[in-house]
């Protein structure tokens, strides 16, 4: 059996430092991930996490693997309650790069992987990004982020 991936593509009307922005920005996050803030330096080795209700919570937590500003951003990815009930955590990689058919337009290229076999993370986050990165494309191309229900 293979281990569980999640990979999604879309094309963006923006720069690839637009986007990079968006990925690695509080106040880009805060509106396209439903008020989760991002929060970290962007070093490799550097701690990452997503807090919300002014800086009272966060629900996901990792360390840096790779920052190449605009074009690669990976880290590895946990929810505290996951890591509880024993999960290790997964990977998280953001590849951007200049849509070579469209001008003007950015490829993302958004994989999570690295899961631990019969990971109950792997459901969550595969029925979570879809919703977070149409909302980002909306964000970016629109100037607001869909509304969240």
């Amino acid at each position: 059996m293979t281990d569980p991936r999640f990979v999604y593509v879309t094309y963006i009307n923006t720069t690839p430092e637009r986007l990079w922005r968006a990925l690695t920005s509080p106040e880009f996050t805060r509106q396209y991930w439903w008020g989760r803030e991002v929060v970290s330096d962007f070093e490799v080795g550097s701690p990452i996490h997503l807090e919300y209700d002014g800086g009272a919570k966060h629900d996901i937590e990792g360390t840096v693997l790779a920052a190449d500003a605009p074009h690669l951003l990976s880290y590895t990815f946990t929810d505290p309650a996951d890591r509880e009930r024993g999960d290790k955590p997964s990977r998280i990689t953001f590849a951007v790069e200049e849509a070579k058919d469209f001008e003007g337009v950015v490829k993302l290229t958004v994989t999570h992987d690295d899961f631990a076999p019969d990971s109950p993370s792997y459901e969550g986050v595969s029925a979570g990004w879809p919703d977070i990165l149409a909302s980002l494309k909306t964000l970016l191309e629109t100037g607001k982020p869909l509304a969240y229900a």
